[in-house]
């Protein structure tokens, strides 16, 4: 069966709506920006947004639309690791015409260019996850963000004077401080290879907008550095992430 027909059962199997998202058909805008934890995503949605409503939360995934300078935007938490991004993303591009979406979240510094606090545009991600393997390629899918996006996140960090930095990224499924093999050293042969940064979800989306012939960008802000062994605290990763947020509504 070809992936074309395999999407069509699926929006036959679930004609009512998906299973983890109660929102309605023209609840979410066309740019859903998403970051991880859904409290982000509702101190987006609370400080940023104008005529706020909130339109799903199965699972307290919280989703959220409002406008921004008069666009609507859409802001909903995908939890955390590949099939957590991988539900949540394609739901809204399959079943709710999202066309857009922008991970906005945090990540682990790998090599001295990037610094807590920096911003990461992350053009493709490498993976140890098996997530790719459900399109039954007979070799390894490197997936990329989608140019559009890219340019304009460049273009708005630029402007802002918020320091950036863009290239390939680590999309674990492990994360690195609980890794059950204790190894210490293996981030460094992915650092080797130009992953400059590693998160757990870049991986999965952009394989779903691949596959579904939608657009997407992750951002990613430097929440701790595994070569100065700097780290944010936990308020901060809350509310710290500004420069980030601003220049992902420059997106709208």
């Amino acid at each position: 069966m070809d992936s074309t027909r395999m999407h069509e059962r699926r929006l036959e199997h679930f004609s009512s709506g998906p299973p983890h998202n109660t929102a309605k058909k023209g609840d979410f805008a066309p740019l859903v920006l998403m970051p991880g934890d859904p409290l982000r995503a509702k101190y987006i949605a609370e400080t940023r947004l104008k005529n706020v409503r909130q339109v799903t939360g199965v699972r307290n995934m919280l989703g959220f639309t409002g406008t921004w300078e008069g666009v609507d935007v859409s802001v909903m938490s995908s939890g955390m690791g590949a099939p957590s991004m991988g539900i949540y993303s394609y739901e809204l591009f399959a079943f709710y015409g999202v066309e857009k979406i922008v991970r906005i979240g945090t990540c682990g510094g790998m090599t001295p260019d990037i610094d807590v606090g920096d911003l990461v545009i992350a053009m493709t991600a490498s993976t140890d996850s098996n997530y790719a393997h459900q399109y039954g390629l007979n070799g390894s899918f490197s997936p990329c963000a989608d140019y559009g996006l890219l340019e304009k996140a460049v273009e708005a960090a630029r402007s802002r004077g918020t320091k950036y930095w863009v290239g390939g990224i680590f999309s674990s499924d492990v994360f690195s401080l609980y890794s059950a093999l204790d190894d210490a050293e293996g981030w460094k042969k992915w650092a080797a290879m130009g992953c400059a940064a590693t998160d757990m979800e870049c991986f999965a989306l952009y394989c779903n907008a691949a596959y579904l012939k939608k657009k997407a960008l992750t951002l990613l802000t430097c929440s701790d550095s595994n070569t100065s062994r700097r780290e944010m605290t936990p308020l901060e990763r809350q509310t710290s992430l500004n420069a980030m947020f601003d220049v992902a509504l420059d997106l709208a």
